[in-house]
């Protein structure tokens, strides 16, 4: 192979590389946007007490089911204090979980919420969460973790069950 043929090879290698940089580049607001229609990775709506309309809807009801998971690395139990509640869309509810650290050190932790079905996380919103900052437990220590949320009353209709799941992961950096 000549010098030629070389530095073709090398100039193709670098514009590939450069190509991927982009696209990977790229990927990080697509992926901030399918969070957002799916509900992946807790993409679910924030909302501000002041900024609701007040307009409740009575005559319907949704079904809001609660779960948790634990990831292996961190050393805690976390349950939600009740399985499920039915909601009128358009008022405001509160829920709880519980979380404790079961091991002799004092654990940082973030919990990541999801939304299934997907459809319905941009009708899913939450004022007050436990999941907007880490959670610090010391060792042996257990705690109720608010949670306050509101159903946007232009859910569909076909929708009649939503299931809210929560995951804590250690946070990074924490012994």
């Amino acid at each position: 192979m000549g010098d030629a043929a070389n530095k073709r090879v090398t100039v193709q290698l670098a514009l590939v590389v450069v190509a991927m940089f982009g696209f990977g580049f790229a990927m990080v607001p697509l992926y901030d946007v399918l969070c957002d229609l799916t509900g992946l990775n807790g993409k679910t709506g924030v909302a501000s007490a002041e900024g609701l309309d007040g307009v409740v809807d009575e005559e319907r009801w949704v079904t809001v089911e609660f779960t948790a998971n634990v990831n292996s690395q961190l050393p805690w139990k976390f349950h939600p204090n009740q399985k499920r509640i039915r909601v009128h869309p358009g008022k405001v509810y509160a829920a709880s979980y519980y979380a404790e650290n079961l091991s002799e050190l004092a654990v940082v932790g973030q919990a990541v919420p999801s939304v299934t079905p997907s459809r319905s996380a941009r009708y899913f919103s939450k004022t007050e969460c436990f999941c907007f900052n880490q959670q610090r437990l010391e060792a042996g220590k257990g705690e109720e973790m608010p949670l306050r949320f509101i159903v946007d009353k232009a859910l569909p209709k076909e929708i009649t069950t939503i299931t809210l799941a929560y995951t804590f992961f250690k946070s990074e950096g924490e012994g």
